[in-house]
Formats: structure tokens, C-alpha cells, sequence
């Protein structure tokens, strides 16, 4: 990254953040009640499993999260990626456990540790279309360029904001953040995890575990 930005290719003032799930290497069978190490395969039927109640016998810092509606529950991880908007580089990653919130606060994380602020702008899709997320980004006096959810609701995002030439732009740019996630799943052979790493044990959970 620092050779980027000596050659200027890396903006230091807009900015796209986004996130994924990557799925676990650890089968659903292994999701069993917590302290129930060797339950037998029949007692799983039927069985609703939570985080709360249930984990891994595999991996344990894996949770069970889903894309989307309708979807299907994966034991999985929350990967998300700070892009700068100039030439679309990747310049902060950030792994961590899945959960309904974990991307905002990942997005939040990794702008705090790349110093982004007074006069940057962080674009970013609908579903961080929330009062809580605008608000943060506002109180680091950074402009929210995330896309408007309007669907029986009202945004978060002011409409002064969403009518600018930069927010359009950036609702365009943001796009690219998509390709590191397609290139780590197809090329990069990360499609699925194995253990993260103990940093969650260690004191890291909730931070970036790769910071380029």
C-alpha cells in the first residue's frame, strides 16, 4: 500500500467499505449444543440450533449466519474490506465472527484504524442504511455516501447528500469492492475458511485481523 501511495494511486479522501460471509470449514453436523461434546447423529433431527445455545465441536468461533432471507444458515465468518475509490485498491480487511451487526461494526473498525475523517466520504449499499451507522459516520465528520433505503421506510442518509454529483459517483465506484470478494472466493481459494486464527480468544475479537 505504501508504494501505491507514493505513486498517488490510492485516494485519501473517498472511500467504499463492504462486507461478506465466507463460509466455515466445519459441517453442520458439527453445530451441537454447547456441552453436549457427543451427542448422537439421531438426537440432531429436529433440532433447532442458535449461537447462543449451540457452537462448533470443530470450530468454535464459527456462527451460523445467513446472506439473506430465504437463504440458508451457514456456520461462517464476516469478511469485510476497506476500498479506496481512486483506482479501487483494497487497503484494510477485517475477519471477524458473523453476526447481524458485524458488518457495520467491521465498516466502523476499519475506518477508525485507517484514520478516515474530517472531509472523506465512505460509500457503502443499502444495508447500512441505518440511524445508528449514518450517525457514526457523522460524528467523524466523514459524508455518508450509502445507498438509500427507502423500501416503506425513510433513509437515514440526508437527501441534501444523495442528490450530489460525489454521491452519485460513489454509488458507482463502490461496485468494484465486489471483485476482491469474487476473486477470493474463485481465485484465491478462500471460499471456505478453516480456523481464522485464535485472535478471538486473545483479546482481538471485534478487530481487524489484516490490515494491508
Amino acid at each position: 500500500m505504501l508504494q501505491a501511495q507514493l505513486k498517488g494511486l490510492v485516494s485519501d479522501e473517498h472511500f467504499s467499505v463492504d462486507g461478506t460471509l465466507f463460509e466455515a470449514w466445519a459441517s453442520h453436523k458439527s453445530f451441537r449444543r454447547k456441552g453436549r461434546r457427543r451427542q448422537r447423529q439421531r438426537r440432531l433431527h429436529g433440532e433447532r440450533r442458535r449461537n447462543d445455545t449451540h457452537e462448533s465441536t470443530t470450530d468454535p468461533d464459527a456462527r451460523l449466519a445467513r446472506k439473506g432471507a430465504g437463504k440458508e444458515a451457514k456456520l461462517s465468518y464476516q469478511a469485510s474490506t476497506l476500498m479506496e475509490n481512486r483506482n479501487g485498491l483494497i487497503v484494510a480487511v477485517d475477519v471477524r465472527q458473523a453476526s447481524g451487526t458485524a458488518e457495520r461494526e467491521a465498516a466502523l473498525d476499519l475506518i477508525d484504524e485507517m484514520l478516515l475523517g474530517e472531509g472523506c466520504t465512505v460509500g457503502a449499499d443499502k444495508g447500512n442504511d441505518t440511524a445508528a451507522f449514518i450517525e457514526a459516520l457523522t460524528k467523524r465528520r466523514i459524508v455518508p455516501h450509502v445507498a438509500q433505503s427507502t423500501a416503506g421506510r425513510r433513509s437515514a442518509v440526508p437527501d441534501r447528500v444523495a442528490r450530489t454529483k460525489g454521491y452519485a459517483a460513489s454509488q458507482e465506484i463502490r461496485k468494484r469492492i465486489e471483485q476482491g470478494f469474487g476473486w477470493t472466493k474463485t481465485i484465491g481459494g478462500l471460499r471456505k475458511l478453516m480456523r481464522v486464527c485464535n485472535a478471538f480468544a486473545h483479546g482481538r475479537h471485534g478487530r481487524s485481523l489484516l490490515t494491508t
